[in-house]
């Protein structure tokens, strides 16, 4: 029988210069708060709080694409950092991936897109949080990584996580138990990625 799924940390992210864009006459910044750190972990499971726009002391830069109540929190699967880790050291890039570094509110373990269902409902702490959508990743998903392909490769892959509105607030931490309540279960998160950007392609690389 496998475990049951779970929180490995919660990360939050401050609003800084990713880095400087072309702007004709003058180098323009592209603030982000994509560069996330971890809060609470296994080894120190502080409890933190969730309101209803994500979790406290997150910053969001730009609304149209991430966070409001719809997108206030946004959990990602720890089984795909290994492919990360790959790809990123087919591209020179071989520091290891910390928490945090895909974007997520949420590092979880045990539950991933083809078994998270629009409108299902996680228990998490005290928490409990709505599965909405799955991530479509921007510009600025290339320069977190260190390489102008990854966002699509997170299409390719389909390795999106998801994005979940906050049901009910209070707090959560690492190591906390993630519990599944079914809702309609009509498109999967995986389902609902296809649809917007077709069928996996192959190969990857």
């Amino acid at each position: 029988m496998s475990s049951p799924a779970r929180v490995l940390a919660v990360c939050v992210g401050r609003a800084a210069t990713l880095a400087a864009r072309d702007g004709g006459d003058r180098a323009v910044p592209v603030m982000s708060a994509i560069a996330k750190q971890s809060i609470s972990r296994l080894a120190d499971p502080v409890p933190v709080e969730v309101g209803a726009m994500g979790v406290a002391g997150d910053e969001v830069v730009d609304l149209s694409v991430h966070g409001g109540l719809d997108k206030a929190v946004y959990l990602y699967p720890h089984e795909h950092y290994a492919f990360w880790q790959t790809v990123r050291g087919q591209a020179g890039r071989t520091e290891p991936l910390e928490p945090g570094a895909l974007g997520e509110n949420l590092l979880i373990e045990g539950l991933l897109e083809p078994a998270l269902w629009v409108g299902d409902r996680l228990r998490i702490g005290e928490v409990e949080l709505r599965v909405e959508s799955p991530r479509s990743p921007c510009f600025k998903f290339n320069i977190r990584m260190g390489f102008s392909w990854a966002s699509k490769m997170m299409i390719q892959s389909g390795y999106t996580g998801a994005y979940c509105a906050v049901v009910r607030q209070g707090r959560i931490a690492a190591g906390d138990r993630i519990d599944v309540l079914p809702g309609d279960r009509v498109v999967t998160i995986e389902q609902s990625h296809r649809l917007r950007h077709g069928k996996r392609q192959s190969p990857l690389f």
